[in-house]
């Protein structure tokens, strides 16, 4: 039942993004008085549908995509002579018609963030603090310490976690300079993030500083022989402050099996807990453990914002997302990164139905998120995309003539192969994470 309802949040999560960016080239072509033969939602088989004037409106039967069909579309088309085709028209209108269905994508985008910004707001209420640093990581051979505050990077000033996790992930063997505030006094040092094959991506061994959360109590487990609930917030161990989830689990896992005191608040009460972890195996290797997962949570203001503010705040997380992709494409190019990272639509169904349940604002965010990716996918200069078609129409507008035909097919070919290779490759990703390692 699980995956039927996620599959259908899925559909509708796509559908939205599809017939936004192919309305982009619908009505594009239109203004340019291009005759449109089908508006399709899905490749394949026509399932259903109906007639508008010259136009076909259906619903395919594979419904991961769609398209718009122009006459003359395709050199050698039928009606590639008939004066409404697409290849009869200027190519800085072919160029406009191509451009507008990642256009209307980036509108999408833009303008569900704006409207979520308008309802409400979050923003990180601390700077960056460092809660926790991991013995012999990149941050701890580069002298920083629990407590320490990151007041500038890589030229940034006073970035979040948000911005100091974003820089981690894709600087893999990039040295990162970092200004440091402690006690008063301000330091420079440089960290070098290692390739990490579990986190996809650069590693530097440091985890900010907030509230450790308690959630996912194990039945049977010390944590629920102790009483510990879910959303207990967990205030020290043994008397030692714990700001960190990772801090928390490295106490516990090299606790030997000893007994461990807990101070946990809950309901605004603090109280004192005695767990005793055991040798057990939840979810990877054999450890010492109590049975609960741990995440670190972090203080947020929240507010409404004006119109013009949202759009603005909207604009930047966009330009901010844009640049985030494009520093993961570098990273996977130069093998900073993993290409595991990357995720087809077996993963986005798992996303879409997760984010539904989280509620309005988690799925809202999803479909901005994906449709500004999905923009820039298409953006990319390879055939078959709209950054293809846009590329070589802006060849031949270079050379002031047509490319023939035999090279418009052969390009044509070459990236159908590459997408579908592409596809395959993320769908095997997708499989491979749903597999049992080994």
């Amino acid at each position: 039942m699980h995956t039927i309802e996620y599959f259908l949040w899925f559909l509708i999560l796509i559908g939205v993004m599809i017939n936004i960016h192919e309305a982009g080239h619908f009505f594009a072509a239109r203004w340019f008085d291009v005759k449109i033969d089908a508006f399709s939602f899905g490749f394949g088989t026509r399932l259903f549908g109906f007639r508008r004037g010259e136009t076909d409106f259906r619903f395919s039967l594979i419904p991961f995509g769609g398209y718009v069909k122009m006459a003359g579309e395709l050199a050698g088309d039928e009606s590639a002579n008939d004066p409404r085709s697409f290849l009869a028209k200027p190519r800085w209108q072919r160029l406009i018609i191509a451009f507008a269905g990642p256009f209307m994508n980036i509108v999408l985008a833009v303008s569900i963030l704006t409207g979520m910004y308008m309802v409400r707001f979050d923003q990180l209420a601390a700077d960056a603090e460092v809660g926790h640093v991991m013995a012999d990581s990149p941050a701890a051979k580069a002298g920083i310490q629990d407590g320490d505050r990151i007041v500038k990077l890589d030229g940034q000033k006073n970035p979040t976690w948000e911005d100091v996790g974003l820089k981690e992930i894709t600087s893999a063997a990039r040295a990162l300079h970092v200004t440091i505030e402690r006690n008063g006094r301000r330091f420079d040092t440089v960290v070098t993030p290692v390739f990490s094959e579990r986190q996809g991506g650069g590693y530097a061994g440091w985890e900010e500083r907030g509230e450790v959360q308690f959630s996912g109590v194990e039945p049977g487990y010390p944590a629920d022989k102790a009483g510990i609930k879910d959303n207990d917030s967990l205030v020290s161990v043994d008397g030692q402050p714990v700001h960190s989830s990772i801090k928390f689990h490295q106490i516990t896992e090299g606790s030997g099996g000893k007994p461990l005191l807990l101070e946990i608040m809950r309901d605004k009460k603090i109280i004192q807990v005695p767990v005793t972890p055991v040798l057990a195996k939840l979810d990877g290797p054999e450890r010492w453990m109590i049975g609960v997962k741990a995440g670190t949570k972090l203080a947020f203001v929240s507010s409404r914002l004006s119109f013009p503010s949202a759009l603005d705040e909207s604009v930047h997380e966009n330009m901010k997302g844009a640049l985030l992709m494009e520093q993961v494409l570098e990273g996977m190019v130069e093998r900073r990164m993993s290409t595991k990272n990357l995720s087809g639509p077996i993963g986005l169904i798992k996303q879409s139905g997760m984010a539904a349940e989280m509620g309005p604002a988690a799925y809202l965010g999803l479909m901005a998120m994906v449709s500004l990716q999905l923009a820039i996918f298409n953006l990319l200069p390879i055939p078959v995309l709209d950054g293809g078609t846009i590329l070589m129409l802006l060849v031949e507008m270079t050379m002031r003539r047509d490319l023939s035909l035999n090279v418009k097919e052969t390009v044509f070919k070459v990236g159908f192969v590459c997408i579908m290779m592409l596809v395959a490759f993320v769908i095997y990703n997708d499989i491979a994470r749903i597999l049992p390692s080994g």
